[in-house]
């Protein structure tokens, strides 16, 4: 089992364990897709606010441990979302190759996707 494996694996044990410790095995993977997408959007606040975005405050450095269990905690919900969308790492994997593949396309110009195109350099 590779890391990814591992981490999805490790994801879907603690899932089910919070749905058997809580009585949740009714809700939906539908409801669960919102649930974990809305506690997403929350850690990445999170991570936001360690990342210490706020410019109009005085400087602060960065909390680097905190930083990293603020990404990891937005991990753990991306993984739930992968994991009540339907899909397991492998497909995590090759979805994010193709979709890495794009990003790299539409920068470079290559993309049939519109706003994407390289314009010249006016002098």
């Amino acid at each position: 089992m590779d890391k990814l494996e591992t981490l999805f694996a490790k994801q879907a044990a603690f899932n089910r364990s919070i749905n058997e410790t809580r009585h949740l095995e009714e809700v939906t993977d539908d409801e669960w897709v919102r649930k974990f997408a809305v506690a997403l959007i929350v850690e990445a606040g999170e991570l936001l606010d360690a990342a210490r975005f706020q410019w109009w405050k005085n400087p602060r450095p960065i909390d680097r441990e905190h930083l990293k269990e603020e990404a990891v905690d937005v991990f753990h919900f991306a993984v739930s979302v992968a994991l009540a969308a339907g899909m397991d790492a492998g497909e995590l994997f090759e979805r994010y190759l193709r979709k890495s593949q794009e990003n790299i396309d539409r920068q470079q110009g290559r993309s049939a996707k519109p706003g994407y195109a390289l314009r010249e350099m006016e002098t």
